[in-house]
């Protein structure tokens, strides 16, 4: 059957993480619900309405954002490394009827399904607080930006984990390369505060395509085509890297 090694990957991934969700679930709130209550909450009473939705409420289409893509990220990555270096899975896998490209493929699959499961359960949780409510019709734009940055995370993740054998240089490359482009993309004010000069690159960001994409998806309908494109992209090439990269260091 075509993909079942993926599919069987995923699944001992997804049991994995069903043992322990009620961790999963608390520690994957703190980092988000910090953050509202620091910046949303915290700063509200200083900033005006931004493009005339009150702070606190702009702030959450990008914190749901931001937990879903990390989610996949540190899956992929860390997923992949603990597989690969420490417990040795990735080569148990092999010695079973499971094809190098299977493995990946359901690496990322895992990377996928942890951020969005991880997205939704902050989702709920700071909707449940602001009292946030938007037009149903919406939710099918903004998720559709979520898809998509989740795989792109998930598979950049995958190929981190791939690459990088020690611990605390995959540490450094997120601490470097993934939080900053998160934090300059507009996730806690527009993008349009960006001199004119900058700007520009600043759309090019994946990250930008995503939280202000999506922003705009879930409070208005509307889909930037630009920033779709620029999804789409990323995910395609992100998910063609990671896979040849894999299956290259398999065979290397």
């Amino acid at each position: 059957m075509f993909m079942h090694g993926a599919v069987c990957v995923w699944e001992r991934d997804m049991r994995v993480l069903r043992r322990g969700w009620i961790s999963e679930i608390l520690s994957v709130l703190a980092f988000p619900l910090t953050f509202f209550l620091t910046f949303g909450l915290g700063l509200q009473g200083y900033i005006q309405d931004i493009e005339g939705v009150p702070y606190a409420i702009f702030v959450v289409p990008g914190l749901i954002s931001m937990t879903a893509i990390l989610a996949a990220y540190d899956d992929g990555s860390w997923g992949m490394w603990f597989h690969r270096i420490v417990q040795k899975t990735i080569e148990e896998y092999r010695v079973n009827p499971i094809t190098v490209t299977d493995i990946i493929v359901g690496k990322i699959i895992s990377g996928f399904a942890s951020g969005l499961l991880k997205g939704l359960t902050v989702a709920f949780s700071l909707l449940l607080l602001t009292g946030f409510q938007f037009d149903f019709y919406h939710l099918a734009a903004y998720l559709l930006f979520i898809l998509l940055g989740c795989i792109t995370f998930s598979c950049l993740g995958s190929l981190c984990g791939t690459l990088i054998d020690k611990p605390e240089n995959l540490g450094r490359f997120e601490a470097v390369i993934i939080m900053p482009v998160i934090f300059i993309a507009g996730l806690f004010f527009p993008v349009s505060a960006y001199p004119a000069t900058v700007l520009p690159y600043i759309k090019a960001l994946p990250t930008t395509a995503l939280f202000d994409g999506a922003r705009i998806a879930l409070l208005t309908g509307e889909v930037e085509v630009v920033y779709l494109l620029v999804l789409i992209g990323s995910a395609i090439i992100s998910f063609i890297a990671s896979i040849r990269v894999f299956e290259k260091k398999m065979r290397g």
